[in-house]
């Protein structure tokens, strides 16, 4: 610690090691029922995906059976995971998203 003229101390500025926060994967997941215009739709729509990354996404949650949509902070890809439920659901699709952490 360092003294200033006067008797005050002055404190060494400490260097704050903060951590990003952790990022979640919102994860789409393949069903029989849902129609594959419609997952193209939702990804463009609430992923801001254009129309061949979205038809790409949608073709492996086809084959693969689960495709990432996205990577966002918590608060964000929770949003968008009820964002996609609501919509769905609206649209009587049974369309299912989680958020997994990263």
């Amino acid at each position: 610690m360092a003294s200033k003229p006067g008797g005050s101390a002055a404190l060494k500025p400490s260097a704050a090691k903060t951590k990003p926060p952790p990022m979640f994967q919102v994860v789409m997941y393949n069903d029989d029922f849902t129609p594959m215009e419609f997952v193209v739709e939702v990804l463009q729509r609430f992923f801001a995906l254009t129309r061949d990354q979205a038809t790409r996404v949608m073709l492996k949650v086809h084959t693969e059976g689960r495709g990432i949509c996205g990577v966002y902070p918590r608060d964000v890809a929770s949003t968008k995971v009820e964002q996609v439920a609501e919509y769905a659901r609206q649209h009587q699709h049974p369309l299912q998203c989680a958020m997994e952490e990263t």
